[in-house]
């Protein structure tokens, strides 16, 4: 059974991956996407210090994954008036939008699939 529901999570995953990269949005590395979530699905404040504490990294790979965030309009950094120290993490609208856009291909690839007219496909088990 544990089998059989590790197939149907990767195969879960796989569709969803696959729906995302035939979008025009960019590619996103796990570790970006990871923040991009942490951000967007837990309660503001964000900051670089409290991102690398939650992710069990070191601020400088936080950065450099903002940087990219960054380009593409996902997320913002502001100074934290209150602390100069601390640099906030902010959402944005296109940050939001992108994962609504990616939400909603998970959820379509958790629909029913069409019965394949292939049945030699292995599980990912089943191709160890």
């Amino acid at each position: 059974m544990a089998q059989q529901n590790l197939a149907d999570v990767l195969g879960l995953w796989h569709r969803a991956l696959v729906s995302s990269v035939r979008h025009d949005a960019p590619d996103l590395t796990t570790r970006q996407m990871a923040i991009l979530l942490s951000v967007y699905t837990t309660s503001p404040p964000h900051t670089v210090r409290g991102l690398a504490a939650e992710l069990g990294v070191a601020k400088p790979v936080i950065t450099r994954a903002l940087d990219s965030l960054s380009v593409h309009g996902y997320l913002k950094r502001k100074r934290d008036e209150k602390d100069r120290r601390s640099v906030l993490v902010q959402r944005t609208v296109k940050g939001a939008v992108y994962l609504s856009e990616f939400r909603d291909s998970v959820v379509r690839a958790g629909e029913p699939q069409r019965p394949q007219a292939d049945h030699t496909a292995q599980t990912p088990a089943q191709a160890l």
